[in-house]
């Protein structure tokens, strides 16, 4: 049974930094495509960032703030986020295999952990 696990949310003021991880387990890392999206509440999925063998994509609105890093002997990947705004507030998922189509889908990805909250405010 596939399982992510995201951690590293939390709370914190415009302009700070915050590092999210997501643990696999259970999961064939065979292709090492991972990613991360994010949701306001009442709004769809938004894709923030994925990497593929080496390959890394970003969303517009976080190019220069957020890094994706993977740690393929822990099955782990991150999510670096810095410069932190208002407007990153929302609840970030971690999605694996990453198996068709643009990244930017989240129907293009199979698997996804239960979300860690992320809330920037002043």
């Amino acid at each position: 049974q596939v399982r992510l696990v995201e951690s590293g949310g939390g709370s914190l003021q415009p302009g700070g930094s915050l590092r999210l991880s997501c643990a696999a387990s259970g999961y064939t890392y065979s292709s090492k495509s991972m990613g991360w999206f994010r949701q306001v509440l009442g709004k769809e999925l938004e894709g923030v960032a994925a990497i593929y063998t080496g390959g890394t994509y970003y969303a517009d609105s976080v190019k220069g703030r957020f890094t994706i890093s993977q740690d393929n002997a822990k099955n782990t990947v991150y999510l670096q986020m810095n410069s932190l705004k208002p407007e990153d507030t929302a609840m970030y998922y971690c999605a694996a295999d990453w198996y068709r189509g643009s990244w930017r889908e989240p129907l293009n990805f199979r698997y996804w952990g239960q979300g860690t909250q992320v809330t920037v405010s002043s």
